[in-house]
């Protein structure tokens, strides 16, 4: 009674590796680049943490899938 298992394969085709992993890296050095001149333009008093937070948590998470795509495209299965 042994049933047929389907192999793992990735939701995303592996030709897509490569321009996913250039455009998430490249959002994720915009968002981060807005943040840095966010942090230099702004005076303490008028700097929002909210803003900060989420501004940091979006240029993490695209950079961080950016960066797992990159691995991925060069060969490097994580």
């Amino acid at each position: 009674m042994a049933q047929s298992v389907k192999p793992i394969s990735s939701p995303v085709p592996d030709a897509w590796y490569p321009t996913l992993a250039f455009f998430l890296l490249a959002i994720g050095l915009v968002v981060t680049a807005s943040f840095f001149i966010y942090e230099a333009t702004s005076s303490r008093k008028n700097r929002s943490l909210a803003k900060e937070l989420t501004t940091g948590a979006v240029a993490s998470v695209f950079l961080g899938f950016g960066s797992l795509f990159l691995l991925l495209s060069s060969g490097v299965y994580v």
